[in-house]
């Protein structure tokens, strides 16, 4: 059953990443040959992460961004209003809102009574390693999507078993 959920959570998160970027007029398209179990997202400068609770699940759900896919985000979001600065904390919450907005949507279409999210956590540095803590009892799957016309945003989906 923790197989069958996790591969629900991962799909409907991934179509829901698709769908936010689209409407904010960002495209993205899953690189296939790159899933993987686990968290692999070399060269991410910024995660935002949100706790999913509730409904019988426990978990995270985390969008992890180098740097040229957080430059398409932040400009897409502010219409070129705030610079992509990675130290600048207003140019940081796009990732955070970008996160909201993908599991918000994601949850619409899941429907798992009682489930709700945490505020996201936004972390900031030189190639982030892992999230979503490593150990036995946590599956973890990582989603590459590249970012047109360039860069990277990787979608990290963590369950509790």
């Amino acid at each position: 059953m923790a197989g069958e959920l996790l591969s629900k959570f991962v799909n409907s998160f991934g179509a829901g990443l698709v769908s936010v970027s689209q409407t904010l007029g960002v495209t993205v398209s899953l690189v296939k040959t790159q899933v993987t179990q686990g968290v692999n997202a070399p060269g991410s400068r910024v995660a935002a992460l949100v706790g999913l609770v509730g409904g019988g699940v426990h978990g995270t759900a985390a969008l992890m961004v180098d740097a040229q896919g957080f430059a398409s985000y932040v400009n897409a979001m502010s219409g070129g209003m705030i610079p992509p600065d990675l130290e600048d904390n207003v140019a940081l919450s796009v990732v955070g809102e970008l996160t909201n907005m993908v599991s918000g949507q994601t949850l619409m279409k899941l429907d798992i009574e009682g489930m709700d999210l945490t505020p996201p956590q936004i972390i900031a540095g030189e190639n982030i390693k892992a999230v979503p803590p490593q150990k036995p009892g946590i599956v973890s799957f990582t989603l590459p999507f590249q970012v047109a016309p360039q860069g990277n945003i990787y979608l990290v989906v963590s369950l509790h078993s």
